[in-house]
Formats: structure tokens, C-alpha cells, sequence
């Protein structure tokens, strides 16, 4: 992975587990978190209201819900090259955790 060392300076909750991510660097992306949002840290997101608790951690310049759970803001950045493996790994840990 290609690190941009961008951070995180906002975040709009759209429809459906989209979220409008801002950049410092000007860039703004609408990322769909639904594939991922599997096993224990995760799949809280999955409420529409816990989901739309999102806010931004400044110090550490990404986005983080009341649980703990973040993400690192390269990889939303470049999110598009890594979605299907990070879905992929987050299903496998799931499905380990429910046998």
C-alpha cells in the first residue's frame, strides 16, 4: 500500500454505511463501509443510529465511533485497491468467531 499520510479533517454521514470522508489535502471521497463492517468491533456500525455517531479523532486525524472502532485514514484514502481484501479478511474473522 502507497502511504499518502493524508489525515482526516471531516466526515458526513450519507445513506446506507456511505460516508463523505474529508482530507487535509482537499480531498473528499464518499467510501461504502458495508463490506466491512463485520465481527466484534465492527458489526455494532451496522445500527443506523451507532453508525451515524462517527466523528473525527484530531490528534490522531481519522474517523472513530463510541466502541473504539477507526480506521486508518490511507487506507480510506486509497480505499477503491482495498475494500475486497479488508471484506474478505473481516468475513473470515467473523465466520472463525461464530463456530
Amino acid at each position: 500500500m502507497k502511504h499518502e499520510f493524508v489525515k482526516i479533517i471531516g466526515v458526513d454521514v450519507l445513506d446506507n454505511y456511505y460516508l463523505r470522508v474529508h482530507f487535509d489535502n482537499g480531498t473528499a471521497k464518499e467510501i461504502d463501509l458495508e463490506p466491512v463492517l463485520y465481527g466484534e468491533l465492527y458489526e455494532p456500525l451496522r445500527d443506523p443510529d451507532f453508525f451515524r455517531q462517527v466523528m473525527v479523532d484530531d490528534e490522531v486525524g481519522t474517523i472513530v465511533w463510541p466502541n473504539g472502532a477507526d480506521f486508518d485514514p490511507d487506507m480510506l484514502y486509497s480505499w477503491d485497491e482495498h475494500v475486497k481484501a479488508f471484506a474478505s479478511q473481516m468475513r473470515k474473522v467473523e465466520h472463525s468467531c461464530n463456530q
